[in-house]
């Protein structure tokens, strides 16, 4: 039999979202009334229940689509959530170790490379990379904005050109946190520094699953099989997720 883990987060309220989340509940004996009926009109005086959530497409583990990064990916029209291929949501996963990495620090394409050392694994097309910082544990807390690091646009590039079309990461961003680079960008002047991971979507595409959990759950490095389906948003940029490993 296989064994499932979650690698996702709860949709919720929390100082680790940068947008608010509301949650309406329509009760059980409240429903009845919206159909015309009463409680007592149901077995056990109560109907069915509702929820209506308001949230953006990039609130809890989500999936950033080609079209997030903008309207054109290497010349072509960028693809939307509701168009990404579901055969590049599934397949072999890899996990790097990149916990090493401070807070607010890019994490480089010799990084990346060191990671796949140790964990002794060549990257084939195909491949999920899923980039374990440690930023989960800040899960909950408003520091789960800003201490965590992110992936280079070299480092990105690097990922791509070897066939990976989906890299994930534990934390609220797959760059650098937005404070950081927005300093940089102004102390420096250089557009460079802002959003080079998913600017580089704009060249090549790729799909990107942001807001990952629980990678120290998982055994090993490699060995595991990812499933990330997302909720298809038409014509949006994003969806949300639920990823799971999957092992033997």
């Amino acid at each position: 039999m296989s064994r499932f883990i979650d690698l996702s987060v709860a949709t919720q309220d929390t100082a680790s979202e940068a947008t608010p989340v509301t949650v309406e509940v329509l009760g059980h004996e409240a429903a009845a009334t919206v159909l015309g009926l009463t409680p007592e009109d149901f077995p056990d005086g109560m109907a069915i229940s509702n929820e209506t959530v308001t949230l953006t497409t990039h609130t809890g583990t989500h999936m950033d689509a080609p079209l997030h990064y903008g309207p054109l990916s290497g010349g072509r029209p960028a693809k939307s959530i509701d168009r990404v291929p579901l055969e590049w949501c599934f397949g072999p996963g890899v996990r790097l170790d990149l916990r090493h990495v401070p807070a607010g620090e890019g994490i480089t394409a010799d990084e990346v490379q060191r990671a796949l050392d140790a964990a002794r694994h060549q990257l084939r097309p195909g491949d999920l990379v899923l980039l374990w910082t440690g930023a989960d544990a800040l899960w909950g807390s408003a520091r789960y904005l800003t201490d965590h690091s992110g992936l280079t646009g070299e480092a990105t590039r690097y990922l791509v050109e070897r066939g990976v079309r989906v890299i994930g990461i534990d934390a609220w961003g797959l760059d650098r946190p937005m404070r950081s680079m927005i300093e940089d960008y102004r102390r420096t002047g250089d557009r460079g520094h802002l959003w080079p991971a998913h600017l580089y979507g704009r060249t090549r595409e790729y799909l990107q699953l942001e807001k990952l959990a629980h990678l120290g759950d998982l055994p090993a490095a490699t060995g595991f099989t990812v499933a990330c389906f997302p909720v298809a948003v038409a014509g949006a940029g994003a969806g949300w997720t639920r990823v799971v490993a999957l092992l033997d």
